[in-house]
């Protein structure tokens, strides 16, 4: 189960405990993250174990028909091993298909809703806690190590691309207020947080649907807006700690975002930019209803390079979309081979129940959806492994994300992340021989000696 990885305060003997089981993107895990807080500001403690618990939570994604699957999958376990369920989580908005697959759950809400999850754990383990028990301050409970945290701008959606169906599962697009998510930021790194991962459904579109709505933070005004988030959170480094490292997640290529790329070249914002362009052909992104236009992108990262020479572009692509032909998807790896962009993750085309791209002519054989695919990851492997091996014999800031136990020779390694890798999803920096004392969440210079297709090698520099 994933669990908080702080440990819990001393529990009451009688204190009842919940599980979860944390499934699907970041931002279902932020919403995990704030359920067990909230839980355990009612008297409820965090049990790590399926037998330890009195209620299990199964947060669930609903994204794809094979996350679907994973998600009963996940419920059917919780239900064999401890027997008390609540599902949540995007695919709760499929009440009736858990129901019918595991009609043992004791309740179903959907996607952020945390006051209906709050009230179903309410009822079926009430809380026993303590007299005093409210009145000790308790810290947010994190689901990711230490150092780095997850901060979520907005819920929802308001693109209506033909293959997703988030805009159903988590409504339209509703922001934060500006002067909320940065009173969170500097509460996350007053604890300890090293690297803010902001996260969205789409980061460029903040605040757009409460009209940029302005709000004093410290001395100041500052609107609902991209940038201005983008800069007071850059304010939030200090050259002595050289934290947070701030990464911008879920990036749509508005033109507003040209102006967070100086912030990156001056030192504010980690220089990467993680951007859903899904694909490149101006007939499939027409399908897919969404902006086609690829070649005024081409030149746009060409000057966001030449303004920070470090930027690091990540992106995810679907192949054997309904109507792609050979020509389109030569068309992608041809634009691929010129965007030369550093990280790169592809999925095979899934229908989504409810999706509108399930109804569009030409579907395409799982066996040529298999063979694109390929073809698409063996290209970006290659780019990437030639960029990897232009950084051999630079030092680089490396986060620290974990340090191993000594070898038979007494060797100590440790695995971290450069500025140009999140985590989860991009790549490592493996290290050798480091000091006894080096812990998670350091940030270091090491220099690199080595490099694959997707990670690099090096030491601390002295």
């Amino acid at each position: 189960m994933n669990t908080a990885t702080a440990s819990p305060p001393r529990t009451l003997p009688d204190q009842k405990r919940v599980g979860m089981v944390s499934l699907g993107c970041p931002k279902a895990l932020v919403d995990s993250e704030r359920i067990l807080t909230r839980l355990r500001a009612d008297g409820y403690a965090i049990s790590p174990d399926y037998a330890g618990a009195d209620v299990v939570l199964v947060n669930t994604c609903g994204f794809l028909d094979s996350a679907k699957e994973e998600s009963l999958a996940a419920i059917g376990e919780a239900i064999s091993e401890n027997g008390r369920v609540i599902v949540t989580g995007c695919m709760g908005e499929e009440a009736d298909a858990i129901r019918a697959a595991h009609p043992q759950v004791l309740a179903v809400t959907g996607a952020h809703q945390y006051e209906q999850v709050v009230d179903a754990v309410h009822t079926h383990a009430p809380p026993s806690q303590g007299p005093f028990v409210d009145l000790i301050p308790q810290p947010d409970i994190k689901l990711t190590p230490r150092h780095y945290s997850y901060l979520k701008i907005s819920e929802g959606c308001n693109h209506s691309c033909a293959f997703c169906i988030i805009p159903q599962l988590r409504g339209k697009l509703a922001s934060r207020r500006i002067d909320a998510v940065l009173r969170e930021a500097e509460k996350l790194v007053a604890a300890g947080t090293k690297e803010l991962l902001v996260i969205s459904q789409d980061t460029s579109a903040y605040g757009v649907d409460i009209r940029h709505e302005p709000r004093m933070w410290k001395d100041r005004e500052v609107r609902a807006h991209m940038t201005d988030l983008a800069r007071e959170l850059g304010g939030l480094r200090t050259n002595e700690a050289r934290a947070p490292w701030v990464r911008l997640h879920y990036v749509y290529p508005y033109p507003h975002v040209d102006h967070v790329i100086p912030l990156m070249a001056e030192g504010l914002l980690t220089p990467y930019l993680d951007i859903p362009f899904q694909h490149a052909s101006p007939r499939v992104l027409k399908l897919m209803k969404r902006p086609a236009n690829e070649a005024k992108v081409l030149d746009r990262l060409k000057t966001w390079r030449e303004t920070c020479a470090d930027i690091a572009v990540r992106s995810s692509f679907v192949v054997g979309f309904p109507g792609e032909t050979e020509e389109d998807f030569e068309y992608l790896l041809d634009w691929l081979a010129e965007a030369q962009l550093d990280r790169v993750g592809a999925f095979r085309f899934e229908p989504v129940e409810g999706a509108a791209a399930n109804a569009l002519p030409d579907p395409l054989p799982e066996e040529v959806k298999e063979e694109r695919y390929s073809r698409l990851m063996e290209l970006t492997a290659r780019i990437s492994a030639e960029k990897l091996a232009a950084k051999v014999g630079r030092t680089l800031p490396v986060i620290i994300d974990e340090v191993g136990e000594p070898d038979e020779d007494g060797d100590i390694g440790a695995t971290g992340r450069s500025e140009a890798d999140a985590p989860e999803i991009d790549g490592a920096v493996h290290m050798r021989e480091v000091p006894s004392d080096l812990r998670a969440g350091q940030i270091v210079d090491v220099t690199i000696e080595d490099s694959d297709e997707h990670d690099l090698y090096g030491v601390i520099a002295a």
